[in-house]
């Protein structure tokens, strides 16, 4: 069995003043001064998230779905998990719930918390919350998932992921490695 442990409590710096902007999609950037709990005063930017949810579907015969995906960013297209930022309000398996239906044509019956990842603390308050998906039923009709999407559903062994992570040939994002390597725990892997 395994056991989340919950993240330490939150230390707040006290906010001075804010010097700038910018809000985009779903992300807001932050130039703030700020004094942190030590007492030192600095400027820090900051990205402002609402939060997402990943899942890691296992299908009855114990194989893994998982996305390839275009990603501007990196400007390739790598492995991850479904996953999907929370919209307002809405909490985090239901989110995942909708992201799994859209991004990968599941829906799944059985839902176990892996816990939660702060994936780039240093300059994001984005919070990701991690799950299993299993007992999932493919649907017929998939829900219409974001226009700018470009993904292709993968399904494969586990051992097939574990060699895909380790050597290098396909990229991977850190949270579906995060999830992955929490996920392997659960299920005694």
């Amino acid at each position: 069995m395994l056991i989340i442990v919950p993240l330490p409590p939150t230390e707040p710096s006290r906010f001075i003043e804010r010097t700038g902007f910018l809000d985009a999609r779903k992300i807001r950037f932050e130039i703030n001064r700020i004094e942190l709990p030590i007492g030192l005063q600095s400027t820090f930017g900051l990205i402002r998230h609402p939060g997402a949810s990943l899942a890691i579907p296992i299908t009855n015969d114990g194989r893994v779905v998982i996305l390839r995906q275009y990603r501007f960013a990196v400007e390739r297209r790598i492995l991850e998990f479904p996953a999907g930022t929370l919209e307002e309000g809405e909490d985090p398996l239901s989110s995942m719930k909708r992201e799994l239906a859209e991004e990968a044509g599941y829906k799944a019956s059985q839902w176990d918390a892996l816990g939660q990842m702060l994936p780039c603390p240093g300059y994001s308050d984005e919070m990701i919350h991690l799950f299993l998906a299993r007992d999932l039923e493919e649907l017929v009709d998939r829900p219409k998932g974001d226009e700018d999407e470009d993904l292709e559903v993968l399904i494969m062994k586990t051992d097939e992921l574990d060699k895909s992570i380790t050597s290098g040939n396909e990229a991977l994002d850190g949270k579906s490695i995060t999830a992955w390597f929490l996920a392997k725990k659960f299920l005694n892997l």
